[in-house]
């Protein structure tokens, strides 16, 4: 407990999600005196409490009730599935509990000490905790982590009303299954929990600003993967804004007009998922104890995760790069290496994105557009999962793997993966791209039959033109 903690350490981080409390496991194997701050009853931050990890149980068992009603009976299994909504919200609840005293355990293994309460910086290498019950204590830090990640952004003229209009966390503990669910950005955040209800029988309509889904995807991808979920039967409202909300009896109304401006209309529903993306969390940080300062965006700048007052160091989606659990923990590593005298670094262009839908999309590095704008040629590579023997075997034909490769020296410069287990695959692009492989590399490496793997292979083969299965 706090009380009992020491008053003086080699580093404090501020934040115990997958960024903070990665960096308190490296410091604690690196033989820093560490201690971590966390104002959750528990650690793992938004991803293991209210993001990633709640989202992922709420996919999976939605995926089997879907698959249960719509593909059994086709391979022969007969049954009659009925939703038991509170024993799934259990189930992930659950699991989401053990996740939480895995990462206090860690934190015990590793001698990191948690600080329990709300951390501020109160002046250089001084850090304030206020305990639930309000009282405060001060502790010394030769070095501060700031590790806050971020929250959801609202939008202007549509505020939060418990069980009607939602944040990403509502949307996780809904009690019962809307009838019609109105999702506002078809990000990742929106396609993911849409996806959830739609397959637990709620009508989905999708409402986004641009005209194609999936922030920084790539454009065939994001074509191909708005048809799949529109075949699924999500409704899509593309380049169309929202101007207002307005609460009636039994839902919502909210009020669209195309973006580029013209008619207003309304939209009605039981209940508004608000996912335009997520923003800094710096409130009551005190960075103003030590002169530091947030762009117009809410990011702390930095220079290899240095702020501009020394000894505080900054990671996670507070920063720059990605807003990504997996890309917190490189960032923890790399601070914490660098805080001990070695060397640490993070290639943001190595940084996979993956949206877990049913099929899902994978992707890392540069998609078409980004070269064809920095005027790079390349050579592409496709190939169908409608050709792949695992995915046909498993009725899960849908998409295609993209290789893209620098059209002189073969090197793998972006794989773009949509279908079956895409976040599993893209784990062998970015191992390729991060020794500097080329699409060749890849196309000769044997891969074992049958498994979806091989589509990857046969996508690298298809970049010289010799895929053999298509």
């Amino acid at each position: 407990m706090a009380d009992a903690a020491p008053q003086t350490y080699d580093v404090v981080i501020i934040g115990g999600g997958p960024g903070g409390y990665n960096a308190a496991i490296r410091a604690g194997q690196l033989g820093l005196k560490v201690a971590i701050i966390e104002m959750r009853a528990t650690l793992g931050g938004t991803c293991l409490n209210v993001g990633c990890m709640p989202s992922k149980a709420l996919l999976h068992a939605s995926e089997l009730y879907e698959a249960a009603n719509t593909e059994f009976a086709g391979i022969g299994i007969e049954v009659k599935p009925k939703l038991n909504l509170a024993q799934m919200h259990k189930a992930k609840d659950d699991s989401v509990e053990a996740l939480t005293k895995g990462i206090e355990f860690l934190m015990k293994k590793n001698k990191v000490v948690w600080l329990k309460g709300r951390g501020r910086i109160a002046g250089p290498n001084k850090v304030e905790v206020e305990a639930a019950d309000g009282a405060k204590t001060t502790y010394d830090a030769k070095n501060i982590v700031i590790a806050t990640g971020s929250e959801p952004t609202p939008l202007p003229g549509v505020a939060f009303e418990d069980g009607k209009v939602i944040d990403s966390t509502g949307a996780l503990f809904l009690p019962k299954v809307p009838k019609h669910l109105i999702v506002i950005g078809a990000g990742v955040i929106g396609l993911e929990l849409g996806s959830v209800w739609r397959r637990l029988g709620a009508q989905v309509t999708v409402v986004e600003f641009l005209d194609k889904v999936g922030a920084g995807m790539d454009a065939e991808v994001a074509t191909a993967f708005q048809r799949g979920l529109t075949k699924q039967g999500m409704t899509f409202r593309m380049g169309t804004k929202v101007t207002g909300a307005t609460s009636t009896k039994d839902g919502v109304e909210l009020t669209l007009e195309p973006s580029a401006g013209g008619a207003a209309e309304t939209l009605k529903g039981d209940v508004v998922l608000v996912a335009i993306g997520r923003r800094p969390y710096t409130a009551g940080l005190g960075l103003e104890t030590v002169g530091i300062e947030t762009d117009k965006r809410g990011v702390i700048p930095n220079d290899h995760f240095k702020t501009t007052a020394p000894g505080v160091w900054v990671i996670g989606d507070v920063t720059y790069g990605p807003m990504l659990a997996h890309k917190a923990e490189e960032d923890a590593v790399a601070v914490i290496e660098l805080i001990a005298g070695k060397a640490g670094h993070v290639d943001y262009d190595l940084v996979p994105s993956v949206i877990y839908t049913g099929p899902e999309v994978a992707w890392v590095g540069k998609n078409e557009e980004q070269l064809k704008a920095a005027g790079v040629a390349f050579k592409k590579g496709k190939f169908p999962f409608a050709a792949n023997s695992r995915a046909k075997i498993n009725h899960e034909t849908e998409g295609f793997v993209k290789v893209l490769a620098d059209a002189t020296t073969d090197k793998v410069l972006g794989v773009h993966i949509y279908g079956p287990s895409a976040g599993e695959l893209i784990g062998e692009a970015c191992i390729a791209m991060a020794f500097g492989g080329s699409s060749e590399d890849i196309a000769r490496t044997c891969h074992s039959h049958p498994t979806r793997s091989e589509a990857v292979r046969q996508a690298a083969m298809a970049v010289e033109g010799w895929a053999m299965q298509a």
